[in-house]
């Protein structure tokens, strides 16, 4: 792997590491949307809106998915792309730091979404660090992406009649050990990992 192929990789890890990209991931599961229609659901400016979907662009998480004449100009509209994830895997492994920056923009916008909770309505919270079978993983791990890939395929524009307003976030590894803190014991550098999933 090139320089410059770790530095790209670092680069798309990043791009998403900001909740206001993370919400617009989100969105554009849902329905190709304008930088206006953006601008608008998420209550930002359309200057500010154009500037993260460039830099989500620029990293390869959205796409174009078509253009309209608005006011004698053209507008684009973009989605993101969630039933292409694990399809092309990126070079490199991410450092730990960008990784760390992700969690937190993810967390970050999970207190966002906890104050819109709907009370007494079905809900699911989990946590667990532990050690299971590999087998156990491997069905837990296929579980959940399979979940995500579910609501992906089923998300829709804001508000449709008929649908839930919902929240899920799903964070699953294998871990390398417990390191002293401060120290990289208990990292393997060169342990073989597969694709860096990103899901809204």
């Amino acid at each position: 792997m090139g320089e410059d192929d770790g530095r790209a990789d670092v680069s798309a890890l990043r791009a998403v590491a900001h909740p206001v990209r993370l919400r617009i991931l989100s969105l554009l599961t849902g329905t190709p949307m304008s930088a206006a229609e953006v601008a608008r659901e998420l209550d930002l400016t359309h200057a500010n809106a154009s500037y993260h979907l460039r830099q989500l662009v620029d990293a390869d998480e959205l796409v174009v998915a078509g253009e309209e004449r608005i006011r004698g100009g053209v507008a684009k509209r973009y989605r993101y792309p969630h039933e292409r994830r694990g399809e092309h895997p990126r070079p490199g492994d991410p450092r730990p730091e960008d990784r760390v920056l992700y969690v937190r923009a993810v967390g970050q916008e999970i207190e966002r979404r906890v104050l819109q909770r709907r009370p007494r309505r079905p809900q699911q919270m989990s946590d667990l660090e532990g050690w299971v079978d590999e087998a156990t993983w491997a069905r837990a791990l296929a579980l959940v992406q399979e979940a995500s890939m579910l609501l992906h395929e089923a998300n829709r524009p804001p508000r449709t009649t008929g649908t839930l307003h919902v929240s899920l976030t799903a964070v699953a590894f294998e871990m390398t050990g417990i390191p002293d803190e401060g120290t990289d014991e208990g990292t393997d550098e060169g342990t073989d990992e597969g694709p860096d999933e990103v899901s809204s």
